[in-house]
């Protein structure tokens, strides 16, 4: 049966159903237009997909009553004609042939549509039976989402509130980050302002140590020239005592009665060349004590023009900066040695903690190094990169 067939029978039913027909008169309907117009024999399942409505066990009953009453207008118009006694028993063993065909073509008919209805059934029920158990695994795989949905909001919530407070304390964390930054600026300009006070102090102290060095060497050279001419001027009056001393020794042997005159001479003279030389001890004294003090100056101006980079308190935050590895290697390079005034070896190994460490001069280099884990920092130009590099070979060695 062609679709276009189908749409039209399906349109004829649908506006008997509106007009209220009931179920029976669809399905007779439904098996008059199959089995005159049509030429098709009805069956249970062309009804049903026409219809759209009955049972299995309702729809054979309609199609049932359709045929009786089929036979039983064929029956009436057979009876009601006026035919020969011979020819009404051919017609009626005729129809009664037919009858019987029809009930075993239509018994045939209606065991093929059971044995497909029960086939329809039993993959219907193993459909229903899928759908029960695929309906029972979205249902566990439902829970089970649900449960994951759940469990993730209650995640979500909790990386919200930790999102929350790690917000607070990012900003908390750039707030004291800001302060830290203008105190340090601060702390940065004041130091800025003491180093160039330092620089200062530093070149006054430097002109003053010259001026004490253009004293102490005009100072040495008077001295120095003093000493000289009293040793001329001793000399030049010992020279003679003791050559009257010895003429006198002569004319002793010869003259003993001139004897303790020219002894008290002799002591006279003795006495006069013991002050001489004591004033020349003096006067070497006074030199020797210049000279250290010369020395001292000396000493002083040297600590002076290393120092002079920066004061106590810059060194000492420069060399703690280094110390925890915060300078770079070009940084401490370009220092230099002008703050080794200030830097001071750590007491301890930031290795091992147990071992002291020996800070060594080799001519113009400097080394550290612990006796306990044995680490150096290697020959470098500075204690300042000694430091540094025995804090970065201990911080390798450790990672």
């Amino acid at each position: 049966m062609d679709q276009p067939i189908r749409d039209t029978l399906r349109q004829e039913i649908e506006t008997m159903r509106a007009s209220g027909a009931r179920r029976q008169d669809l399905s007779q309907h439904a098996c008059k237009r199959l089995f005159f117009d049509l030429g098709v024999r009805p069956s249970v399942t062309t009804v049903r997909e026409l219809t759209q409505t009955g049972s299995a066990s309702d729809i054979p009953r309609d199609i049932e009553a359709f045929w009786a009453g089929l036979r039983s207008a064929v029956r009436v118009r057979v009876d009601a004609g006026a035919m020969p006694e011979a020819l009404q028993e051919r017609a009626g063993e005729l129809l009664a042939a037919l009858y019987d065909e029809a009930q075993k073509q239509a018994r045939s008919a209606l065991d093929e549509e059971k044995s497909r209805l029960d086939a329809a059934i039993e993959t219907a029920r193993a459909q229903i039976r899928d759908a029960d158990a695929r309906r029972e695994a979205i249902e566990q795989a439902h829970q089970r989402a649900e449960g994951r949905a759940e469990a993730g909001a209650a995640r979500i919530a909790a990386l919200e509130a930790e999102l929350k407070a790690l917000r607070a304390q990012g900003s908390d964390a750039q707030v004291g980050l800001r302060e830290v930054i203008a105190r340090w600026e601060k702390e940065n300009e004041a130091l800025s302002e003491r180093l160039q006070q330092e620089r200062e102090s530093a070149a006054r102290l430097r002109d003053r140590v010259d001026e004490l060095q253009d004293e102490l060497r005009h100072n040495a050279e008077h001295y120095a020239q003093q000493i000289k001419d009293a040793v001329k001027e001793a000399e030049r009056r010992v020279h003679p005592m003791l050559v009257e001393l010895d003429s006198l020794r002569g004319m002793a042997a010869t003259y003993q009665a001139g004897a303790r005159e020219a002894g008290q001479k002799e002591f006279d003279f003795i006495q006069q060349l013991s002050a001489a030389r004591s004033r020349a001890d003096r006067l070497e004294s006074q030199v020797r004590a210049q000279s250290d003090e010369i020395d001292a100056l000396v000493r002083e101006r040297d600590a002076q023009r290393v120092q002079s980079g920066a004061s106590a308190e810059v060194g000492a935050l420069i060399a703690s900066l280094a110390a925890e590895g915060r300078l770079s290697t070009a940084e401490i390079a370009g220092l230099g040695t002008q703050l080794d005034a200030h830097v001071v070896a750590p007491g301890t190994c930031p290795a091992c903690e147990l071992g002291e460490l020996e800070l060594q001069r080799h001519e113009d280099e400097y080394e550290l190094s612990c006796p306990n884990c044995e680490r150096t920092s290697g020959a470098v130009s500075s204690k300042l990169a000694a430091i540094d590099g025995f804090v970065r070979s201990a911080r390798v060695s450790t990672s």
